[in-house]
């Protein structure tokens, strides 16, 4: 039963990714600002590296970043079949299970989206061009969540608090790792007990 709500919680998360990156990329040009409320807009702009703009400079930086999503969610379907294993805390999966599935989601981007996409310079992408704006391993992320919160100023210069624009899949990454964090003593509880228990037993032997 973990496995299919495992399953379905990554399905979810992955069909909604790709569905909003879709949708950007074939109807709206690079750049492009959509708002919806006073704090809040769809701002469509390409990610060549990782999560909130952070890039791996050149052509191998890109490839490098490539290869190693492919690696991490690899490794992250292993870790996850292991916690089933484990009967690990229903929570723990479900964050994880998140992490995955935002991490499975920017591997798309970058694997495919170079192949499957025109550019979006001059205009919305064309889905399955004859030929795609970039190769396989080097398509860019889709980016497009712009949350405005408040803006300050430092002096002459005016800063935005929280400037990223981010996607579907950062959201799923930031949120799994967010509840990890601050439900560790409820996720490890059982891993806890054990060492206390265990650890009188080893003293009294010796």
């Amino acid at each position: 039963m973990k496995a299919y709500k495992t399953f379905l919680i990554v399905l979810i998360i992955l069909i909604i990714d790709q569905l909003t990156k879709f949708w950007v990329k074939t109807h709206m040009f690079l750049g492009e600002e959509i708002s919806l409320t006073s704090w809040l807009s769809i701002h469509f702009t390409e990610n060549p590296g990782m999560a909130f703009g952070m890039v791996l400079p050149g052509v191998w930086g890109k490839l490098f970043l490539s290869a190693f999503r492919l690696v991490a969610v690899g490794g992250g379907i292993w870790f996850i079949r292991h916690l089933i294993k484990q009967n690990s805390h229903w929570g723990f999966v479900t964050a994880a299970s998140m992490i995955l599935a935002g991490a499975l989601g920017n591997m798309i981007d970058g694997t495919i989206y170079g192949v499957i996409f025109s550019d979006s310079y001059m205009g919305a992408a064309k889905f399955l061009p004859e030929h795609g704006y970039a190769g396989y391993l080097q398509g860019l992320v889709v980016d497009m969540i712009h949350v405005k919160l408040f803006n300050f100023r430092w002096g002459d210069t005016a800063y935005e608090f929280f400037p990223f624009i981010f996607n579907v899949a950062d959201s799923a990454i930031s949120i799994g790792v967010f509840l990890i964090l601050i439900f560790q003593k409820v996720f490890f509880k059982e891993e806890v007990k054990e060492v206390v228990t265990e650890t009188p037993l080893a003293e009294t032997q010796n």
